[in-house]
């Protein structure tokens, strides 16, 4: 007697997406938000540079210095929890583009600014996007990478941070000291994401699991066999079902589950199941945001004050910055061999280390050479961090979870440019960075609290 025909349920579509391997679509999803992300560094390190030549030019104090730095980061802090929350409201890719928008032309607007007030007015807003789109744009291309390389995927995506960087240091060398506006023109240069915008719109695709929980199942079904045509592999699809929704057990069942209110995806954030995890990585923000903030916003300006030239200052911290490249390579390489929290515990310790011998250099050479150990290991952890951040919560509240991690540390972020001028004046240099090297200790203890996802398919 024969045995009935067993019928094997379809693969999920986030199952499909899983099993690929790195293709052409991923490279393309991976670049064209890196590209944002380096605008982002960009028009982050470009303040740095205009501090310190208004500084000189406006004789602007140190507490006004410390609130043009800080009124970003305000907005950065509020747009960080707000991009989060849209995201995982609209999507992931409509919010990367609106945040591009909004700090593209802000940053445009503030070149105008006549007043300190003013351009502290408009570097709020500028924040304000800046802030949204970071945890967004890693949300997005982390709901995408394969799980086996998915950590390396984030850092790499982290990595253009480094280049955006790079070019405001190269921007700051040659176009500001050029003239009294030179700041202007940096400034302006700033406005390119809001052009960059429509390409992030017209061409990078949303994330399934969005789609999915949205009950947009035929255009996640699209976008899965945009990727798989691209890995050259494709999954037989019953007639009809490509361009409709697949049977339900071909759909994820938390993504069939209604979306949360906002109050409850917030409240989850501190379940008994995710408590730990959350306080880990807020602690690790805020200490981090704290300790780099500090350092990288007032180094051209810390320079100045410690004797060097305007134009020689922005040399110096042109070649510490171009040592953030080498230190993205070596995490993204061991945090798929150590796993994350090693590899984040390594860097923020090295971090630690680099910060205490900026504060005892008393030499250029020893300058530059404790400035780009710093930059090594404070930009390798931050890697990590974006890599571990959106593997800690479920597809529903992903970006919620990354953004409310993200605002935290832009508390810190906000504290810090306005802390430095008076720890500054009272302990000078070698205090500030003494400070900076004790948060990289408590940041490396506080890793140790996440949980180890490598190699781990994201939880829907």
């Amino acid at each position: 007697m024969s045995q009935p025909a067993v019928t094997t349920p379809p693969p999920t579509r986030t199952a499909r997406l899983d099993a690929l391997p790195f293709t052409k679509q991923h490279r393309k999803l991976l670049v064209g938000s890196g590209v944002g992300w380096a605008l982002d560094a960009m028009d982050v390190g470009l303040i740095s540079f205009v501090l310190a030549q208004l500084a000189v030019q406006w004789q602007v104090s140190d507490a006004e210095l410390g609130w043009i730095a800080s009124a970003g980061f305000i907005g950065m802090a509020l747009g960080a929890v707000l991009g989060g929350l849209l995201a995982d409201r609209l999507g992931r890719r409509q919010v990367f583009a609106i945040t591009l928008v909004v700090y593209g032309l802000a940053t445009g607007a503030s070149a105008l600014a006549l007043t300190v007030g003013v351009l502290i007015a408009a570097r709020f807003v500028v924040g304000l996007g800046l802030g949204a789109e970071l945890p967004v744009a890693s949300t997005l291309v982390s709901e995408f990478a394969p799980p086996k390389i998915r950590g390396r995927v984030i850092v790499i995506l982290e990595s253009f941070w480094a280049v955006g960087w790079t070019l405001a240091a190269l921007i700051g060398f040659l176009v500001i000291p050029l003239s009294d506006d030179g700041w202007r023109w940096a400034l302006a240069v700033g406005a390119a994401p809001a052009i960059y915008a429509v390409v992030v719109r017209l061409g990078l695709p949303e994330s399934v699991r969005f789609l999915e929980s949205r009950g947009r199942t035929a255009e996640a079904e699209a976008t899965v066999v945009r990727f798989e045509r691209s890995a050259g592999t494709s999954v037989v699809v019953p007639a009809g079902e490509a361009d409709a929704a697949l049977p339900a057990a071909a759909v994820p069942a938390a993504a069939l589950a209604p979306a949360p209110s906002l109050p409850a995806r917030i409240a989850a954030l501190w379940s008994p199941a995710l408590r730990r995890s959350t306080a880990s990585l807020w602690l690790v923000w805020f200490c981090v945001n704290f300790a780099y903030y500090g350092a990288f916003i007032w180094l051209p300006t810390i320079l100045v004050a410690s004797g060097f030239s305007l134009v020689r200052s922005f040399a110096y911290t042109l070649i510490i910055t171009v040592a953030q490249l080498p230190g993205y390579a070596l995490s993204a390489y061991l945090i798929e061999k150590w796993g994350r929290r090693p590899t984040l515990a390594t860097f923020l310790v090295g971090s630690a280390v680099a910060a205490s011998l900026f504060g005892l250099a008393d030499s250029a050479p020893q300058v530059i050479g404790a400035g780009m150990l710093l930059s090594f290991f404070t930009l390798g952890a931050w890697g990590a961090l974006y890599a571990v951040t959106p593997e800690l919560y479920p597809t529903r509240m992903r970006a919620t979870g990354a953004g409310w991690a993200a605002g935290i540390g832009r508390i810190a972020a906000i504290l810090a440019p306005l802390a430095v001028p008076i720890v500054r004046d009272a302990g000078g240099t070698l205090l500030l960075f003494v400070i900076f090297a004790a948060l990289f200790v408590v940041a490396s203890l506080g890793a140790f609290g996440l949980p180890e996802k490598r190699g781990q398919v994201l939880e829907d």
